[in-house]
C-alpha cells in the first residue's frame, strides 16, 4: 500500500503534526489500529510522566511449588490454602 504524509491534530495540545508515510507503514507492520492522537513532544512528555519513561518493576514474592516443591517466584503474594506453582507446572496446568 503506497503511504501518504497526513496532517493530524494533537488532542492533547491543539498543534498539526505530520503522521509521515513510514510512519504509518510501521503502524501498520506491529499492528496498530489507530493513528497516533498526540504530536511528537506531547508523546514524549506523557512518556517521560510515566515513571520517567520506564515502565515500573513488578514486585516478585518467593514461595514453593505446591506440585514439585521447587522454589519459585510468583508476581503476587500467595494466599495460604490456594495451589501456587512454578513456570513449568502451570504450563502444565493450562487448560487450553
Amino acid at each position: 500500500m503506497a503511504y501518504q504524509d497526513k496532517e493530524l491534530t494533537c488532542k492533547e495540545c491543539g498543534a498539526n503534526f505530520i503522521f509521515s508515510a513510514s510512519e504509518q507503514a510501521f503502524y501498520e507492520e506491529k499492528g496498530f489500529q489507530n493513528e497516533p492522537s498526540r504530536c511528537p513532544a506531547c508523546r514524549a512528555a506523557r512518556k517521560q510522566q510515566n515513571n520517567g519513561g520506564f515502565r515500573q518493576q513488578r514486585e516478585m514474592f518467593t514461595t514453593t511449588c505446591s506440585e514439585c516443591g521447587v522454589e519459585t517466584q510468583v508476581p503476587f503474594n500467595p494466599t495460604a490454602g490456594k495451589p501456587v506453582y512454578c513456570r513449568e507446572c502451570f504450563q502444565a496446568h493450562k487448560r487450553y
